[in-house]
């Protein structure tokens, strides 16, 4: 049965239970406002028609999902990006034995601010994105890991960082916007460059890089990249990385390092060191210590 008016994702799985070996977890996306975020797997979980005020944005993880939206009926797999504009009539159901999932519900205005940050002037229509599936696995790669990065929590530029990019990057290349130029920005690179060296043990937000640099979160990110080689969290971890490195040749255990440098945790920071230096901390500091 179709519902009456738009509702919300949770309102909408809600309408049916969930059935052995199912699983659905919603979580928001604090840094943004509260952005709802979905994880699930259905094997046999159905759909009714629903709309929804919001857009609806996602990759297919495993499996196939089937819909009909916009006239059509459609399919998604492994490497596949899924678009559902607002107020879109769709329903959602298992193909083939079921299937997993990350969906991500953003309003209309910050879809436009992202619009806005990406083509660096203000956008008062609504983006629309021309297919309900396209493949694109670049893009449902970098979707999936900002999407993990939100729901694990850990750090909280990384899914700011990797959701920005991600949205970017869909809606210049599948809602026909148009990137602002690039441009040389060594002054404003410079400018972020010097305040990630000051303040790397603190809890960064993009929109505070962006506005030190005097540029678009979305520019910022690419012209760092340009002039650095790095993103900015990037470049945020790599500092952490060799502060942490510095105290580990003081002798420093390896959780004060990760305290003392803005890790999450010990774990936060052995994963990034044996990324850039090969060994664990503890091997490091055992090896500089003989």
């Amino acid at each position: 049965m179709a519902m009456n008016g738009p509702i919300t994702q949770v309102e909408a799985l809600a309408v049916l239970p969930l059935g052995e070996g199912e699983v659905a977890r919603f979580f928001a996306a604090s840094r943004f406002g509260g952005i709802d975020c979905l994880r699930a797997t259905f094997v046999h979980h159905a759909y009714a028609p629903h709309i929804h005020d919001t857009y609806a944005i996602g990759n297919i993880e495993a499996g196939c999902e089937t819909w009909n939206a916009r006239g059509r009926r459609h399919f998604a797999g492994p490497g596949d990006l899924v678009f559902n504009n607002p107020l879109d009539v769709h329903d959602g159901a298992p193909a083939n034995g079921g299937y997993s999932y990350r969906m991500t519900y953003p309003g209309v205005d910050f879809i436009r601010l992202v619009a806005g940050s990406v083509t660096g002037q203000a956008v008062n229509d609504t983006p629309f994105f021309r297919e309900a599936v396209v493949h694109d696995p670049e893009g449902a790669r970098l979707f999936a890991a900002a999407h993990t990065a939100l729901e694990q929590n850990q750090d909280g530029l990384a899914g700011e960082e990797l959701l920005l990019r991600a949205y970017g990057r869909m809606l210049v290349l599948h809602a026909d916007l148009r990137e602002e130029p690039l441009g040389r920005e060594a002054g404003p690179v410079a400018r972020v460059r010097s305040l990630i060296e000051a303040r790397y043990c603190e809890d960064l937000r993009l929109d505070d890089l962006a506005a030190a640099a005097g540029l678009s979160t979305h520019h910022l990110i690419r012209a760092f990249r340009r002039e650095i080689g790095l993103t900015p969290h990037a470049y945020v971890i790599d500092v952490r990385v060799r502060r942490a490195q510095d105290s580990l040749k003081n002798g420093t255990a390896p959780a004060e390092a990760a305290a003392a440098t803005g890790f999450a945790d010990q774990a936060h920071l052995t994963r990034a060191f044996k990324a850039r230096l090969g060994v664990t901390p503890g091997a490091y500091r055992r090896s500089v210590s003989e």
